[in-house]
Order: C-alpha cells, then structure tokens, then sequence
C-alpha cells in the first residue's frame, strides 16, 4: 500500500487520463483534485511535473490551455501500481468521470491556438477532435495578434456551428 501522498496523487493522474481516451487540461485535473479536497494546487502541479519529467505523461500546451495524454509508459506503469489507489478513490475518480463527461469531451474536442510567422503575420489553428483523432482542422493566416485572438475566441464559443456550417457547404 503506497504511504506517500504524492505518489498516489500521481496515480489518481494516470488512472484519469487513462479512464478516457482524449487529454484532459491542467484546469480539469485540477478540477477533480480539489473538488475532492484531495491535495493542494501547488501538490498537484509538482505531481503533474514528476509524470512529465518521468515520460508518463506527455504535455501539449498551446495559448490558453495544457493538456495531459498518458503514455505508454504511463499505462504500463498504472497496470503496475493501480491496485495501490484506494477504492474510495476510484469511486470519487469514476464518479468525477460520470457527473463531467460530456462536458470534458467538449472541452477536450476543441483545440485552437496560434502563432506568429516570420513575416510577422498570425496564423490559426483550429481543430475539432474525437477522442485522439483529428475530425477537422484548419490553419487561416490573419494580419494582427488582435484579429487571431479574436478567431481564437470565436471559434471557442462558436466550433460547432462554423464547423456545421463549413461541412455543409462542403457536402453540398
């Protein structure tokens, strides 16, 4: 049975980002940890880093967001060590999972983000995401800073419609 409190913080990490099949941001994890009241934000971003630096966590940040994938090594060490999680921690885990499902998918399914080029110009990105496969994406290069954060902000509140609407005239 694990004894160290970090240590099982990292495990609770990876039993979540290997209970669904897409990656889950830094504000959902910390979400369900303190939430639950299990650790602090400080303690959970030490543990974040542990897994990261260890490879059994991969990171992908972009503006407004980073998002956390398990990793081979990740899974096969969960296969090792997840009977150390208690089941009054799987139970809160599942049911976190449950109560937050939908709304984890669609935060986890849109992805925007840009970058300046070096003409000095921004390009978007934009994509719309099922689990780990990429459903739709596009890259629209726009003059200014201002207007990609504006496209950012559009596209945040606004995906599932400019993405029923481009897949229409597409199919039509």
């Amino acid at each position: 049975m694990i004894t160290e409190p970090l240590t099982l913080y990292k495990l609770m990490i990876l039993y979540l980002l290997k209970s669904i099949n897409y990656p889950l941001t830094n504000n959902q994890l910390s979400g369900f940890f303190l939430d639950y009241e299990y650790t602090t934000y400080f303690t959970l971003q030490q543990a974040i880093s542990a897994l990261e630096d260890a490879h059994l966590i991969t990171a992908h940040t972009t503006r407004n967001a980073t998002r956390y994938e398990i990793t081979r090594e990740g899974s096969e060490t969960l296969e090792l060590f997840g009977n150390d999680i208690s089941s009054g921690a799987i139970e809160d885990m599942n049911k976190f999972l449950k109560a937050n499902k939908v709304k984890l998918r669609q935060e986890s399914s849109n992805y925007t983000d840009y970058e300046q080029d070096d003409n000095g110009n921004y390009i978007v990105h934009m994509e719309v995401r099922e689990e780990s496969s990429i459903l739709f994406s596009v890259d629209i290069n726009v003059p200014d800073q201002d207007s990609a954060e504006r496209m950012c902000t559009k596209w945040a509140s606004n995906n599932q419609e400019i993405y029923a609407h481009i897949m229409k005239q597409l199919l039509s």
